[in-house]
């Protein structure tokens, strides 16, 4: 047979013919082509450049706005008040009460514990009084040996070690959980003293306005803030009687929408620049623009800008920014799945039609069934759960809450509401498959593309399927001429349970058809569907109902226990 020959029945798709030919005789077995050379569609749907292939993209998700927590509500989760190490910081100065080891050997011997007085000084035999308050820890070996050889001025060497430090007492009020006196060594931080009093009341108090004073004059002023993203906390040194006051909770405001993390933030005045605001709020890739509300003089207002033009508003308590990925993108990314050759995802432009795609994807017409193309879509499968999920809900709120008359009635509610709700939990736990028909008689449909759609090409099959109420679910070699009875009746017959005069078959495509007088196809499903175990007529109906979209939307014949009260 020539390549004429076997181009002939594709001979009224015009242009796209040449290419085929070409294909034909650059390769020595059956080509790979693109889709629409062997599905009929319109010329002017066609084109002529493959589309770029690309990684697949990444989905995005608004964040729920329920119940926001402020900014460093975990903070004093992580349990700051657990027993610490012995280690002192080398910045630690030197306080009455403090313990100091002091060796010397050559013209002074001396191995001696020494406390530091009231005075701050540590007495050494032979050598006197030497000042060590306020010294710091990395510092206490040249001090104590300054004064050790202004004495023995030859042939002495010095060993100090601050060995242990007197322990403070610290107040902790404000808004704490817990207000008190807690103790704790001098050089610990104020996480420490806040953790031991609870952490910081999220409701009412301050993350930004933490002050530590010393009888009444304050020595810091702590925002934890830098701590919470940098870990930065200023140096401090507590003293016995220190007080740690928590103050007042600021003006806050909220971020939410394409956030790493929705928050209430709080202001350091009554009113902050946005851009003073942004350096605590990490946004999600792509955010271009924000949503601004909330109460000024003039009364509520909102305000919906470009990400670029944020940085010159103005905030102030109780306002809302709700960050978007609003950018219109003019493309879109799909994926492929099945029998073809080539890259399985591709960026498209957003108008995109399904054949202008599928004119750029290379099958092999003796593998690829072209014409049961279908297309798997999230908005497809999420509507399918929905009108599942209602149907599931009408069925339990009509029958589950019915009242019976007589106490017999009554034995028989009690068994169909086990019946419906056995039913309902199988119901529920199945994935419906989002498929969107777009073949039918052997013609592909076209349709617009949108993002995240899944293409399935499948394979050729030469098998039949049956599953549902048949005693022997099975796959079976197709064979012409034979009906969906033939099958039924090599895969056992029927069950007891069977219904036989539902019975669905299934296409590759996602189609459901009533099996009775529909040619079978190689690759159809033949789906027995259950009787419904009920002389309610109306129940027996609404259950029929819903087998039959579950059959659609998920290829399961679900099955129905018996109740054996009927």
């Amino acid at each position: 047979m020539s390549v004429i020959d076997r181009l002939d029945p594709f001979r009224r798709y015009g242009r796209r013919l040449v290419l085929w030919l070409l294909l034909i005789v650059l390769a020595p077995t059956v080509a790979a082509q693109g889709i629409s050379a062997q599905v009929e569609v319109a010329d002017d749907q066609r084109v002529e450049a493959p589309l770029t292939n690309t990684s697949p993209s990444v989905q995005l998700g608004a964040s729920r706005v329920d119940d926001i927590q402020p900014f460093g509500s975990s903070l004093f989760k992580g349990g700051f008040s657990a027993r610490r190490t012995s280690e002192l910081n080398p910045g630690y100065r030197i306080m009455p009460g403090d313990q100091v080891t002091v060796r010397a050997w050559g013209a002074l011997e001396v191995d001696l514990m020494l406390p530091v007085d009231a005075q701050g000084n540590i007495f050494i035999p032979d050598v006197g009084p030497v000042q060590v308050k306020g010294v710091s820890s990395a510092e206490l070996n040249d001090v104590v040996t300054r004064a050790i050889t202004q004495v023995y001025t030859d042939n002495v060497s010095v060993y100090t070690n601050l060995q242990g430090v007197q322990p403070v007492a610290v107040f902790v009020t404000g808004f704490v959980k817990k207000p008190g006196r807690y103790s704790g060594a001098p050089s610990d931080s104020v996480l420490n003293y806040l953790d031991q009093a609870g952490g910081i009341d999220v409701a009412a108090g301050s993350f930004r306005n933490v002050r530590v004073l010393r009888g009444q004059r304050p020595i810091a002023e702590v925002d934890l803030y830098p701590f919470l993203l940098d870990g930065f906390l200023p140096p401090l040194q507590f003293e016995d009687g220190d007080t740690i006051v928590v103050g007042r909770q600021g003006p806050m405001v909220t971020a939410t929408g394409d956030v790493a993390q929705p928050y209430r933030y709080e202001l350091t005045a009554r009113t902050q620049s946005v851009g003073e605001l942004m350096q605590w709020v990490q946004l999600r890739p792509g955010v271009s623009h924000v949503l601004l509300t909330g109460v000024r003089d003039a009364g509520p207002f909102s305000s919906y800008l470009p990400l670029d033009d944020l940085d010159s508003h103005w905030l102030q308590g109780g306002d809302e920014l709700l960050f978007s990925v609003d950018q219109r993108h003019e493309t879109i990314v799909v994926q492929v799945e099945g029998s073809f050759t080539g890259p399985s995802r591709f960026t498209i432009p957003r108008d995109a039609h399904l054949m202008e795609l599928l004119d750029s994807i290379p099958v092999d017409p003796r593998l690829a069934d072209v014409e049961s193309v279908s297309i798997r879509r999230k908005s497809v499968e999420q509507r399918q759960r929905e009108s599942l999920d209602e149907s599931l809900k009408r069925l339990e709120t009509a029958y589950l809450g019915a009242a019976s008359a007589t106490v017999d009635e009554s034995k028989i509610r009690v068994e169909e509401a086990k019946l419906i709700q056995d039913f309902v939990k199988r119901a529920r736990q199945l994935d419906p498959s989002g498929r969107l028909v777009v073949a039918e008689g052997g013609r592909v449909r076209d349709t617009i593309l949108q993002d995240g759609d899944v293409i399935t090409i499948p394979n050729r099959s030469d098998s039949i399927f049956v599953s549902g109420e048949v005693l022997v679910p099975q796959a079976m070699i197709y064979r012409k001429r034979q009906s969906a009875s033939d099958y039924i009746e090599r895969a056992g017959g029927f069950t007891d349970r069977a219904d036989k005069r539902n019975i669905l078959l299934a296409r590759q495509s996602g189609e459901v058809v009533a099996a009775l007088n529909t040619p079978l196809k190689p690759g159809d499903e033949i789906l027995v569907l259950p009787t419904i175990p009920t002389k309610n007529l109306e129940l027996a109906k609404t259950l029929s109902q819903i087998l039959y979209q579950i059959a659609v939307a998920t290829k399961v014949a679900l099955d129905i226990s018996v109740v054996s009260s009927y």
